[in-house]
């Protein structure tokens, strides 16, 4: 922001038990989810396909080049400046609180466990169990070489579980890292993984500056008036993170996930120079077709700054 500027706040956004969207709508409860799921035809996909060509990413990326790969859904690994981060690491078969049932992975990760480099940051946006996979996290605390940042309300649950340094943000809240900003910003979404912990704790997107270079990551989010706030605040992103699956059917999913039309308003808005699409791809979580969302993105995207990576694929930008 220019110097002298003021910040603009980002909006209310807890009454005291709960966390909400601010101004817009609220995720749907639990006569809908009945709804949706007995009135569901989801498109049919393959039970797995066998197209991921992983690949080996860089130790470190030192200069100001940005190398970015899409590991799988919405895990990222963002290189840059000799740091490696992160995003919502899953690795694990299922996106489940078991190993037996719930949504299967249908194709494998980009990136094998093997060759992924040290990681310095990771980054979780909500609770989610296709956000925070806590065996992917067990394994890289095994590592013993990661930061974990997490919206208000989560460190609880990754310290019951020794996932720590944990450092706990809420909208508007920064986390300095040796040549890095990383800022808390709103997200349109909810939280919970059982039955009795609706929207009590955050969900969130993150702002990653590094001298005067911007990368965003949205997490999970419906389309709202924060991806123009986060521009006001933040400047125009060098590379932004936008997700466009899950969003089938539109009288269910609209409040907290967006449309493949939606992300590029998004990212229009937003003046992004690069977006990347994730949250697609991997888990079939809605009733759009696995591949829907990246052919609709390909068709209404114009030209050629909104990228669809495959699982293993990457983008290196130059400063």
């Amino acid at each position: 922001m220019p110097e002298g500027a003021s910040v603009p706040r980002f909006p209310e956004h807890f009454d005291g038990k709960h966390f909400y969207n601010p101004d817009a709508p609220q995720a749907r409860g639990f006569l809908d989810v009945l709804r949706w799921k007995l009135s569901s035809r989801p498109q049919p996909s393959p039970d797995f396909i066998e197209d991921v060509r992983q690949s080996v990413p860089p130790q470190r990326v030192d200069g100001g080049e940005i190398h970015a790969t899409l590991v799988n859904h919405s895990t990222v690994l963002i290189q840059q400046r000799g740091y490696n981060i992160l995003t919502d690491p899953i690795w694990s078969e299922r996106t489940s609180p078991v190993s037996w049932i719930g949504p299967r992975r249908k194709r494998k990760e980009g990136v094998a466990w093997e060759h992924l480099p040290g990681i310095d940051v990771v980054l979780i946006s909500h609770n989610h169990y296709d956000h925070l996979d806590l065996p992917t996290l067990r394994r890289l605390v095994a590592r013993g070489e990661s930061k974990f940042v997490v919206p208000a309300g989560v460190a609880r649950l990754l310290r019951s579980e020794n996932i720590e340094p944990v450092h706990e943000l809420n909208w508007g809240e920064s986390l300095s890292v040796p040549g890095f900003d990383i800022h808390c910003v709103p997200a349109l979404h909810f939280s919970g993984r059982g039955l009795r912990d609706h929207n009590q704790t955050l969900w969130c997107g993150y702002v990653i500056e590094c001298q005067e270079q911007v990368v965003y990551f949205a997490g999970d989010t419906a389309f709202g008036p924060h991806f123009a706030q986060i521009r006001e605040r933040f400047g125009s992103p060098r590379l932004a993170f936008l997700p466009i699956g899950a969003y089938e059917p539109r009288w269910f999913m609209s409040p907290v996930h967006m449309s493949p039309e939606e992300a590029v308003r998004a990212h229009q808005i937003l003046a992004a120079r690069t977006g990347v699409a994730i949250h697609h791809g991997t888990f079939q979580l809605a009733d759009e077709g696995l591949d829907t969302p990246k052919a609709r993105l390909r068709e209404c995207a114009p030209g050629d700054s909104f990228l669809v990576l495959d699982n293993g694929q990457s983008v290196t930008l130059s400063e």
